[in-house]
């Protein structure tokens, strides 16, 4: 997460970047878990506070909330006040619940597009690249809503549905923030955010990592230790 969005080179147990960057751990987490949070939760926080200013009692649909990102972005929308609507399938559904999503959609049974409408903001981390994720958004949001296409950004094909049929459509790329990070670690220590780790590799693990990431339907995030103990 450091430098981003400049590539990382390697994984390593020591970085350097600027001090504005870094921010101390939850006290409350261990560094396993600890390492799961900065990219995503800054992802969902960012999304959701600087790109879509979520206010109380809007209707926030998360696409993808069972993952890294997705997870966080459900309990950072209900702690500002929003109503949160997640797709997933149906075996995490009893999980998102406890972490405060009020409407859960299963994507594998049935199109969300029939199944919500009228929203407010529309956090996409799925993309267009996957069954036209974003443009089929545009459907569920209400006149001047937003759809943040996280993943895939905004086509141009995109940006001009949304003007024709009133709505706005906006990409997003997260970038460091140590502020932010010590807010996000102070809802973490209060116990107002969790932060879930499916599994966690060992450092020679690290291809089987990559393949279990690159599937596609964890369950919040993916932990690589490099260092032999944490």
């Amino acid at each position: 997460m450091p430098w981003f969005p400049r590539q990382a080179g390697a994984y390593a147990e020591y970085v350097t970047a600027p001090a504005r960057q870094f921010t101390r751990k939850p006290a409350t987490l261990s560094h396993d878990k600890a390492a799961g949070v900065p990219l995503a939760a800054l992802t969902a926080w960012q999304t959701l506070t600087a790109v879509a200013n979520v206010t109380p009692g809007q209707r926030v649909l998360v696409h993808a909330a069972a993952g890294g990102v997705g997870h966080l972005a459900v309990q950072f929308a209900k702690h500002l006040g929003a109503y949160v609507i997640g797709t997933a399938s149906a075996g995490k559904h009893d999980w998102l619940s406890k972490l405060g999503a009020d409407e859960l959609v299963d994507y594998t049974a049935v199109r969300f597009e029939d199944a919500v409408r009228d929203v407010d903001v529309v956090i996409d981390l799925i993309g267009d690249n996957h069954d036209n994720t974003s443009t089929r958004s545009l459907e569920v949001v209400r006149p001047g809503g937003l759809v943040v296409a996280v993943p895939s950004g905004v086509s141009p094909e995109l940006l001009e549905r949304a003007q024709a049929h009133g709505r706005r459509a906006r990409a997003f790329l997260v970038e460091p923030d140590g502020p932010a990070l010590t807010t996000i670690a102070e809802l973490i220590d209060a116990g107002d955010v969790a932060v879930e780790v499916e599994e966690i590799f060992t450092f020679d693990q690290a291809p089987e990592a990559h393949r279990r990431g690159e599937g596609g339907h964890t369950r919040g995030k993916l932990v690589l230790r490099v260092a032999s103990s944490s």
